[in-house]
């Protein structure tokens, strides 16, 4: 499990010997440890040079990668991450969910997330349980979850942005389907109702 604040588990004299900490406890040779604290520090994109570096003397970002790759380097099949973009710049954000997505796919590995960004959240899974409370009002994927914003309103969480414009535009008696969660999907929905318009 990967923390909110990665300084509750960093604790090392340098980020090799963090990222290393997790494979050493596992038993693996020391050959196999190199390995994988090379390997996962490269992963999440932490240079060469920063691995004898003190965690603590690391900006924001690069201590949230410094975690990430300390649990990585186990190569858990299930992968946790409690707001792992908290705080980050939108870049740093898009790097950290592209890795979370390699990993996924890297591995065939589970991962959950923890986030109360509903952009982020539409970009990065294939799957969405809404939590409120010890109740799980709404599961599925992310076009069945973000068709009900109402709901969603009422919890405390916000569809995406693009969501709400295209729900907007269905009040106001738009023939368009509500169920975009993406920019991708809103251009592509956009270009059939204009395409449609036109042929009119």
């Amino acid at each position: 499990m990967v923390f909110q604040y990665p300084e509750y588990q960093l604790f090392e004299e340098t980020v090799y010997k963090d990222i290393a900490f997790g494979p050493k406890n596992m038993g693996l040779s020391g050959d196999e440890i190199d390995r994988r604290v090379r390997r996962s520090a490269e992963f999440v994109g932490l240079r060469e040079d920063t691995l004898q570096v003190s965690p603590f003397e690391l900006s924001g970002g690069q201590k949230r990668r410094v975690a990430i790759a300390g649990v990585i380097a186990m190569e858990p099949k299930v992968l946790v991450l409690d707001e792992p973009t908290a705080g980050l710049d939108p870049v740093g954000v898009a790097s950290i969910l592209g890795n979370i997505r390699d990993y996924h796919q890297a591995h065939n590995a589970t991962v959950i997330l923890v986030i109360h960004s509903m952009e982020e959240m539409a970009r990065t899974v294939d799957r969405l349980v809404v939590v409120n409370g010890s109740q799980l009002p709404l599961q599925g994927s992310p076009r069945e979850v973000f068709s009900h914003g109402d709901e969603l309103r009422e919890m405390g969480l916000a569809v995406p942005q693009v969501t709400r414009v295209f729900h907007r535009l269905r009040e106001l008696g738009v023939d368009i389907d509500p169920s975009v969660y993406t920019i991708e999907q809103a251009k592509a929905v956009l270009l059939a109702a204009l395409g449609r318009k036109g042929a009119v």
